[in-house]
């Protein structure tokens, strides 16, 4: 089974049309070039689409021990990924990295849905990640993981319809932030629109957007977790 034909078109409407609110606001009738936000969205929505139609949350073969594969699978490309923003130091200058690591909250899941510490540590970890080499690749990078944080929001219904799944048993994952995931969200596009980026470097950023998408999509296919 394949997920419902509109439940990717459903995702992708909900994450841009919360992104175009603040497009308008930063688009220019003398700008040279498209707004970042925009870039972003135009650049990544055919990779955004096919790994929604891939993603296994609307299918009927979802069960726990897909879920939990898929939550491990998570777990192996967001640690050796967040590691790697904080080693290089290239977390955007004004963006409070701290406040959006997810990486705990992933581990508390894994442990809820019955891993143990020592298993977790051994889960396999994706070694081929997008390239990180200036703070603007590391925008495209978190643009990625702050949209999918958002898209969480329809994902945690799901799993609580499907698996009786909430935030105590295994899927605050899905529900990082919380109340707070609205206004995050926001907070991150009004960083974007304040970026006084040239062309070249909204180049870099949805680049390394456009490779974290297919960096994670080829990596949660080599785990299985994929329809």
């Amino acid at each position: 089974m394949t997920a419902h034909p509109k439940t990717h078109v459903r995702f992708m409407r909900f994450f841009q049309q919360r992104s175009s609110q603040r497009t308008l606001s930063c688009m220019s009738s003398a700008a040279p070039y498209p707004s970042l936000i925009q870039a972003l969205r135009t650049e990544t929505a055919e990779l955004h689409i096919a790994l929604e139609k891939r993603l296994p949350f609307f299918s009927e073969q979802l069960d726990f021990d897909l879920y939990r594969r898929l939550m491990a699978a998570y777990y192996g490309f967001y640690q050796p990924l967040e590691q790697r923003l904080h080693v290089l130091a290239l977390t955007p200058t004004g963006l409070d990295q701290s406040l959006r690591i997810k990486l705990p909250v992933l581990r508390a899941d894994l442990t809820a849905l019955g891993l143990e510490a020592a298993t977790i540590e051994a889960l396999p970890t994706c070694q081929a990640l997008p390239l990180i080499d200036s703070r603007a690749a590391a925008l495209g990078v978190s643009y990625v993981l702050e949209g999918a944080t958002l898209g969480g929001q329809i994902l945690r219904r799901r799993v609580a319809e499907k698996l009786g799944l909430d935030a105590a048993s295994g899927a605050a994952f899905l529900n990082v932030y919380g109340e707070l995931t609205g206004r995050r969200w926001k907070d991150f596009l009004q960083y974007l629109d304040d970026r006084n980026l040239g062309e070249a470097q909204v180049f870099e950023v949805t680049r390394a957007a456009k490779a974290t998408f297919s960096h994670f999509e080829h990596w949660l296919d080599s785990q299985k977790v994929l329809l």
